[in-house]
């Protein structure tokens, strides 16, 4: 399965509200979200059979859709109940998912007022976004010639399809130069993100990351700063600059794929995985296994 394309497998997809065979599950070429980028999804995890942070990832959605001026029609509880069902229907404990609302059809053009709104939800079977040997020791990150836009000029706080054309360009060109992911900087030359996780750093035992001013404030990124808070262990949200990255002593990275994974290298810059790193990643795993009732 893992080696399959992804529109060549088996199972099923709630599609517009009814469950389709996989493979039926299809747009049409001129479809809006596909030239104009109109297009906003989300990425969630299960694990044991519960989706982690459920609630949050739909309301980050339904915002996203608002962001790109269009509204996805299936409220918040109507969208949690059709990720369940998928995540059932798919007979899955541990999975991802990926919900995706667009603009269909109905006009081609910039405007587009009036097209029909479409919302999927697929699942599958993902294991670690990294390979398991090298996640432990620390991967290995470049850094990105793109820059993460001003919000003047782009909704940086949705997670829209198009904002991702320059994370695909800059994680192309790191994996060309043997590094695992790119580092990612905005357009003042701050710190900001990898092309699909929040960056963290750590300094004399206290946390650094930058402000979630201009990229999105990944879930995964708000729970492990929770974390990190229970565990009494400071955490910064400010501006870092590039050239400050010699001086931090560890360095991790976070999001829905990424999990909590470290960081042993940014272009030359090298890290070692120590035990802040370690306490959060054992923390947030813990974190999103399901809570077992109380008897």
């Amino acid at each position: 399965m893992a080696g399959e394309p992804f529109d060549k497998r088996d199972g099923w997809i709630w599609y517009d509200g009814a469950i389709v065979p996989w493979t039926d599950a299809k747009v049409h070429v001129l479809t809006h979200g596909l030239h104009y980028g109109s297009c906003v999804f989300e990425g969630e995890r299960a694990y044991g059979g519960e989706i982690f942070k459920l609630e949050e990832h739909t309301a980050r959605l339904k915002e996203s859709a608002r962001l790109l001026d269009f509204e996805i029609p299936y409220s918040e509880a109507e969208i949690n109940a059709a990720c369940r069902e998928i995540l059932a229907k798919q007979k899955f404990k541990d999975a991802y998912l990926r919900p995706v609302a667009w603009r269909g059809s109905d006009m081609m053009g910039v405007s587009a007022q009036h097209n029909q709104i479409h919302l999927a939800i697929a699942a599958w079977e993902w294991p670690s976004y990294f390979d398991p040997a090298q996640r432990l020791k620390g991967i290995r990150i470049g850094m990105a010639k793109y820059r993460r836009p001003d919000p003047q000029t782009a909704p940086s706080t949705s997670k829209a399809a198009g904002l991702y054309m320059i994370c695909t360009i800059s994680k192309h060109a790191a994996e060309r130069e043997g590094f695992a992911d790119a580092l990612m900087l905005d357009w003042r030359g701050q710190v900001a993100e990898c092309t699909g996780a929040n960056v963290f750093f750590v300094k004399d035992g206290a946390i650094h990351t930058p402000l979630a001013d201009a990229f999105l404030n990944g879930i995964t990124r708000q729970t492990v700063i929770e974390l990190a808070k229970r565990r009494g262990i400071a955490v910064h949200e400010r501006a870092i600059m590039p050239e400050e990255l010699a001086t931090f002593d560890e360095c991790f990275i976070t999001g829905t794929a990424a999990e909590v994974t470290p960081v042993s290298e940014i272009a030359g810059t090298h890290f070692q995985p120590g035990p802040v790193t370690k306490i959060l990643f054992d923390d947030y795993m813990a974190e999103v296994q399901p809570k077992k009732a109380a008897a």
